[in-house]
Order: structure tokens, then C-alpha cells, then sequence
């Protein structure tokens, strides 16, 4: 199956909703918000357009991925990262690669702007697979009541989240 991977644009924003909607409807551990948080995104300066990616099979739009500025704040610096809210993929099209496929581009795409980390709020078994590692394995900790185990980063240049203890801020959109 050949997937494209392209930055989104504004024609796509109602079918990456359902998506979004699509991919989240069964899953007990959403809120079932996803979509609204993206279109809230979408209005902060945490927005990153290039870093909005959709995953296309015979020019249908079939997954997404977000990554949003983020800070990391510690006792004497703010370090400017990246967090992925959320990555989906259409059912149907689940456990096909896709998924693995727009977390490696996006990965790609924030190391060439410089972006020394990652965080994210998921499945514990899942993004390990990737290189994510439990948040405590770096000294961070975020504001968000979930278990320890679900919030998770990855050092994009090693040695970026070395020797520093933190908190994670997410935009004021996660909360409303």
C-alpha cells in the first residue's frame, strides 16, 4: 500500500475531524475531544503547520499526526520542545504501518527545525517502539492527573533532556 505523507492544509481540516473522530470513537481511554482539541490547536501560536501531517492512500486521507511548541520549564531555563496531540489513523487502516510511518516523518520534520525533544500523553506499549521513554526517565513530570506510565519523550539530539529536571506546560487549549 503506498502512503503519501503530506503537511495539511486548510481544504483538509474537516476530513482530518472525522478522522480524528473516526480513529477515537472506540477507544476507552479518550475523552472523546480529540478533534476540538485540534481545532483549538490550530488557533494558538503553539501551531506548527508544517508539523501537522496527514497520511494519504489513493488521495484519501486516512491518518494524522500533530506536533505543538511546547515549553519545559526547569528551576533556571525554558527549554522549547515539541508534544504530539494526537496521531490517528482511520480503523480500517490501523495496524498497517501507517501510524509507525507519520511518527518517523514527524520525527524527521522536527529534527530539521532544530526541536530537541518530544513528549505525549499515550499508550504505554505503543510508543516505546519508537524510542519513547517514561517522562521520569528524564527528571520531567507534566500538570496532567494520568498515570506516570502514559506520559512519555524522546530526545531528539541526545543529551537534549540530560541533567535537568522539569515540568512540561502544554497551551492553554488542552485545558479548555
Amino acid at each position: 500500500m503506498k502512503v503519501k505523507i503530506r503537511p495539511e492544509t486548510q481544504n483538509d481540516y474537516e476530513c482530518v475531524s472525522q478522522v480524528i473522530a473516526a480513529a477515537f470513537k472506540n477507544d476507552p481511554n479518550s475523552n472523546h475531544d480529540e478533534e476540538y482539541l485540534v481545532e483549538r490547536l490550530r488557533m494558538t501560536s503553539s501551531y506548527v503547520p508544517d508539523l501537522a501531517l496527514v497520511a494519504e492512500v489513493k488521495d484519501k486521507i486516512v491518518g494524522f499526526i500533530l506536533l505543538i511548541k511546547i515549553n519545559i520549564v526547569t528551576e533556571d531555563q525554558i527549554i522549547k520542545a515539541l508534544a504530539m496531540a494526537p496521531v490517528c489513523v482511520l480503523p480500517k487502516f490501523q495496524k498497517k504501518g501507517i501510524g509507525e510511518k507519520l511518527i518517523k516523518e514527524a520525527h524527521i520534520r522536527a529534527k530539521e527545525k532544530n526541536y530537541p525533544a518530544i513528549v505525549l500523553v499515550g499508550h504505554e506499549d505503543y510508543y516505546p517502539r519508537f524510542g519513547y521513554q517514561p517522562m521520569s526517565d528524564f527528571n520531567l513530570k507534566t500538570t496532567f492527573n494520568i498515570p506516570a506510565k502514559n506520559c512519555m519523550a524522546i530526545e531528539l539530539t541526545q543529551g537534549s533532556l540530560s541533567n535537568i529536571r522539569g515540568t512540561v506546560v502544554y497551551p492553554k487549549a488542552f485545558f479548555e
